[in-house]
């Protein structure tokens, strides 16, 4: 696999994850916080996972996983930004 594709799914990951914990801090006190940030933490630390894991790692290096991830990616990072 690629490493320069790999350094930017982990990168993505962690961006998710950065911005699910800024969403988390910055909304303290409103209702539904937490399960909102979870939102955009959870797969962020899945893609993280996927990355050190030999057998997904593969999987990432597909076509229709790559579309599938930036996709999924914009759309959470929306989420976050605008919840």
């Amino acid at each position: 696999m690629n490493k320069n594709l790999l350094n930017n799914y982990r990168m993505a990951g962690y961006l998710l994850i950065a911005l699910g914990l800024i969403n988390l801090r910055y909304q303290t006190g409103m209702s539904g916080v937490v399960g909102n940030s979870l939102i955009v933490i959870i797969p962020g630390a899945l893609l993280l996972l996927s990355t050190w894991l030999p057998g997904l790692a593969k999987v990432l290096d597909t076509r229709a996983t790559k579309s599938i991830v930036i996709v999924t990616g914009l759309i959470l990072i929306a989420f976050a930004i605008l919840n």
